[in-house]
């Protein structure tokens, strides 16, 4: 959420800002009339109290000489019930307010590339060579089934569309990719690891962004009003909701291993062979809660520690910038981490590690002391995928298939595998 006091100091900057991401002039001109219209009434509110106060103070008097003061209660009787209106009215000004604000996206960073879609984007760096196959590689929708360890069709049969099942070597393979990248980022990158509720309730999900504009991508579970987790960012960031944290302990750096659920309600027609795009996947999550001096070393540190994950496991892959069109609502900045899928003949999407600066601890009520002293500031949050399991499992299907039709398993896999292939069928 963006501060009240830079809507209110800098309209014309954040205008132009908002533009670039698909905000029109119009909704920043209603958040004005409201504030305006807030201040108004609070200022007719803190007069109207003075007076009564001022009145109740002569009804003392009056009664403590002994004199009559009929005339005076009845006033401030009056003065009770325009309080209650005027209260009244500021409630509701102050909830319209807060729907605009909580349907406001993140200011972006001037570094971002300004742009209306993924078209805009800017590729940082390409890191590993996409192998030169001498037969021709299939994509992962083909290689699974085929290899007998995804199956598309039972999933359906048992729930539907955008669900897999997996057997044998694949599900071991899932379970293997976990268990490395979580050891990576625990011993390797210093994260602490969280196992948490994989079912969050409103407040978390408007703390990180999701609600209540994007209320139509989750899965809500009725009546109890909670909701499946779209992603580990959502309750790991939330565990510092409304506290007051010690600078000197930051930076807070959690990894979560969780499943995500997802309706993709607006992705209709758009990835629907495989497991690029499905309802429910496996997903490990780096977050850091950090100050604002820090947060952008922190961004480019995360985002290493996710593409150390493909560069262990010899995935080829590209690091793209977000244009102020595509990244998400809650990211001052993204870095989209693309990794080369030779069945599908292009980059695809694995990791998006992104920093949302105080946007997220507006909302969610994060804050810290600094050492120095001073009042209390806003903490600075940060996340990324490392990795997608499903996409990694993907990635290595398609990039490490062999010409007997087997799947190669790297090298830092294999103890967790406990063999180096998956075989030809």
């Amino acid at each position: 959420m963006l501060a009240r006091e830079l809507l209110r100091e800098q309209p014309e900057r954040v205008r132009e800002r908002l533009a670039v991401r698909g905000v029109e002039a119009e909704v920043l001109a209603r958040w004005g009339e409201l504030d305006v219209e807030r201040r108004g009434l609070l200022g007719e509110l803190e007069d109207l109290k003075a007076r009564r106060n001022e009145a109740n103070k002569a009804i003392g008097q009056l009664k403590a000489q002994g004199e009559d003061a009929i005339e005076q209660i009845a006033a401030v009787g009056a003065q009770k019930e325009q309080i209650g209106e005027l209260e009244e009215a500021l409630g509701g000004v102050d909830a319209g307010l807060r729907k605009v604000e909580l349907g406001l996206p993140n200011l972006a960073h001037e570094s971002v590339p300004i742009g209306d879609d993924e078209g805009s984007n800017r590729v940082e760096r390409q890191v590993g060579e996409p192998r030169r196959f001498d037969f021709e590689p299939q994509a992962h929708w083909d290689l699974g089934p085929r290899l007998g360890i995804l199956d598309f069709e039972r999933a359906a049969k048992i729930t539907g569309a955008r669900f897999a099942v997996y057997f044998g070597l694949g599900a071991r393979l899932e379970r293997a990719l976990a268990n490395f990248m979580l050891d990576l980022h625990t011993r390797e990158h210093g994260y602490t690891e969280v196992l948490p509720p994989y079912i969050v309730n409103a407040q978390t999900l408007t703390g990180t962004g999701q609600l209540p504009k994007f209320e139509e991508d989750l899965f809500k579970l009725e009546p109890s009003g909670y909701y499946l987790i779209p992603t580990a960012e959502v309750p790991v960031t939330n565990l510092h909701g409304g506290e007051t944290l010690a600078e000197a302990d930051l930076p807070y750096r959690y990894v979560a291993f969780t499943p995500c659920f997802r309706a993709e309600a607006g992705s209709y027609g758009k990835d629907v062979r495989g497991l690029i795009r499905q309802h429910q996947f496996n997903k490990v999550e780096l977050v850091q809660i950090t100050t604002a001096e820090t947060s952008y070393d922190a961004h480019e540190e995360l985002t290493g520690h996710a593409e150390r994950v493909l560069q262990l496991l010899e995935l080829p892959y590209q690091a793209v910038c977000l244009s102020t069109g595509d990244m998400g609502f809650s990211a001052a900045k993204t870095y989209d981490l693309e990794v080369w899928l030779p069945g599908q003949n292009a980059y695809r999407e694995i990791s998006s590690c992104s920093n949302c600066e105080a946007f997220q601890a507006r909302r969610a009520g994060i804050r810290y002391k600094p050492t120095a002293g001073g009042n209390p500031r806003l903490v600075h949050t940060l996340n990324g995928s490392a990795l997608a399991v499903g996409r990694t499992l993907v990635a290595i299907l398609e990039n490490h298939q062999q010409e007997d039709g087997s799947i190669s398993i790297p090298e830092p896999l294999r103890p967790f595998m406990g063999v180096d292939r998956i075989p030809a069928p």
